[in-house]
């Protein structure tokens, strides 16, 4: 797999986590443990939340198991054709009120999306490729999987071993790179608004 660091780089001192780890479509179509998925769920528990409520909950399907199409059958057919070379597929919800008051939380995606970057570094240094999506349907994983209406659902996200890229579509195999980032200074300024 091609590290980030190889074709961009940082324009501020940075770990070169951050930079090496990107979104390959690539994937050998082995099989994870439930245990070392496990321990990329461990790194998602540990993600920081508004008064520490953990809104995120992570639905999971591994390949070959009974979930497993149902799952693979929310991905947009362009997804699917790359996501079927995964070891599992996620769908990220978030709880969209508190636990311990039942009133709403405003930052439950925020909180979430921190929950998803923890589990793709963790998968990253594990060695696999960690690919997150919108390309699902929404109501479709809502109805197909019972998600209850306090949750919102937020992304899919593919695991996998890294695959050669030879076995992707040509358009795709055309993409299968890192990509760059706007400068901070695009995304970034102090005081009011001047973007």
């Amino acid at each position: 797999m091609i590290k980030g660091s190889e074709v961009r780089h940082a324009d501020y001192p940075i770990n070169a986590l951050f930079i090496d780890r990107w979104s390959p479509r690539a994937m050998s179509g082995e099989e994870i443990a439930e245990e070392e998925l496990l321990t990329l769920f461990e790194a998602a528990r540990w993600a920081p939340s508004s008064n520490n409520n953990q809104p995120w909950r992570i639905l999971y399907a591994r390949r070959n198991t009974e979930h497993w199409p149902l799952f693979l059958n929310l991905l947009v057919e362009t997804n699917q054709v790359w996501a079927k070379n995964a070891a599992a597929l996620l769908v990220f919800i978030s709880k969209t009120t508190f636990d311990h008051n039942r009133k709403p939380s405003i930052t439950h995606s925020f909180d979430t999306g921190a929950a998803w970057a923890h589990l793709a570094l963790q998968g990253y240094m594990r060695g696999y490729v960690v690919h997150g999506m919108q390309g699902f349907s929404y109501k479709g994983a809502r109805t197909a999987l019972g998600i209850p209406e306090e949750f919102q659902v937020e992304a899919m996200v593919a695991i996998g071993r890294p695959g050669d890229k030879a076995s992707l579509p040509e358009a795709l195999q055309n993409i299968e790179r890192p990509n760059s980032r706007r400068k901070v200074s695009s995304s970034v300024c102090e005081g009011p608004f001047r973007f």
